[in-house]
């Protein structure tokens, strides 16, 4: 019997979210990658709230091309944005997702953008 993508993906979440948990002094960057969008947030777990999230359909963005530049420029405006807030050290969490493509562009662009993880 065949797995489905989206069961398998909850599966490796569940174990993620096991060992890794965002905090007042750290908080957590969560990804989440849909067919035609890619959002990020910051989020501490302790207090359960989210500190700053970005989306590549937010008003503020603006770039056009692929979805890989899409998500690299999502990466900067989130870590634009925690900078601001007086965020620099955070979790990555890839929620389920494989480290490669959208969500590795993502990452690497929220560590130019400041972000230390």
């Amino acid at each position: 019997m065949a797995v489905k993508k989206s069961s398998r993906r909850e599966r490796i979440k569940k174990g993620i979210r096991k060992h890794l948990s965002g905090s007042t002094a750290r908080p957590r960057l969560s990804v989440f990658r849909s067919n035609k969008a890619i959002y990020a947030q910051i989020i501490d777990d302790v207090a359960g709230i989210t500190l700053v999230s970005a989306s590549s359909l937010s008003k503020d963005f603006t770039v056009t091309g692929n979805k890989v530049e899409q998500s690299k420029a999502v990466g900067k405006l989130v870590a634009e944005k925690a900078v601001a807030a007086g965020i620099s050290k955070v979790v990555f969490d890839r929620n389920g997702y494989l480290y490669h493509g959208r969500i590795k562009s993502l990452a690497e662009g929220a560590r130019e953008g400041g972000l230390d993880f």
